[in-house]
């Protein structure tokens, strides 16, 4: 008998704000920018990329390229993905 696996898919467990404030944060915090792009797909993903293309008025081929680790999309449509996702940046001093 051998052991079945199955791929982990992030998307699936990203269900609600919380969780996905959470995970956006550990991204950032663990991973850096690459890291946190890849993890705004993913949520991006659990939201529906056809929806959030429809809410940012960008095309889902552009998104699914944009939002993958090692890519470099640009700043504005990170800040259009975040805010589909209800989500806002903000600073704080160090």
């Amino acid at each position: 008998m051998g052991v079945t696996t199955s791929k982990w898919d992030t998307s699936e467990y990203l269900d609600n704000p919380e969780m996905i404030r959470e995970y956006l944060i550990a991204a950032l915090e663990e991973g850096g920018p690459d890291l946190l792009v890849a993890a705004i797909g993913d949520v991006a993903k659990a939201k529906g990329m056809t929806q959030i293309a429809k809410e940012t008025n960008l095309s889902r081929q552009n998104l699914y390229k944009a939002l993958t680790e090692n890519s470099s999309p640009k700043f504005d449509t990170v800040v259009k993905v975040l805010a589909a996702f209800d989500i806002k940046l903000s600073f704080e001093a160090a």
